[in-house]
């Protein structure tokens, strides 16, 4: 069986989460959606993507346990200082706001898919031999 390319299982995360927030029904009017289950299910699938990408780029799945957030902070801020800055927005965005919370806000949710498609780009920029960015 062959190895799936960690960007493009990363960004098939990213279609999930596209499909999961349509469940959300968005109303114009007040500029919202207004289901939080299916927000919180979009940002932990949007941030488990991101993962993907970050364990690739970045290595950090070495020795035992699972890598804590300050592990992929740590590892992004040796190697470079803009990806960190879009995984301590994107982190606090998706996995905490959107995941824990269900921030209903159309304008948060936008920016959750925004730090999860620049995290992945840079994520594919940094992953050797990776033509998916």
């Amino acid at each position: 069986m062959k190895k799936k390319n960690p960007i493009e299982e990363a960004w098939r995360y990213v279609a999930n989460a596209e499909e999961v927030i349509k469940k959300a029904n968005y109303d114009p009017e007040i500029k919202i959606y207004t289901d939080s289950k299916y927000i919180k299910m979009a940002g932990k699938t949007l941030w488990n993507g991101c993962l993907i990408a970050l364990d690739a780029a970045l290595q950090v799945r070495k020795g035992k346990g699972r890598p804590s957030i300050e592990k992929y902070k740590e590892a992004a801020g040796k190697r470079d200082r803009k990806l960190l800055a879009s995984i301590l927005a994107g982190y606090e965005t998706m996995h905490l706001v959107m995941g824990y919370d269900g921030n209903r806000g159309k304008k948060i949710c936008d920016a959750g898919f925004e730090y999860a498609s620049d995290i992945i780009k840079h994520c594919a920029k940094l992953c050797p031999g990776n033509n998916q960015a």
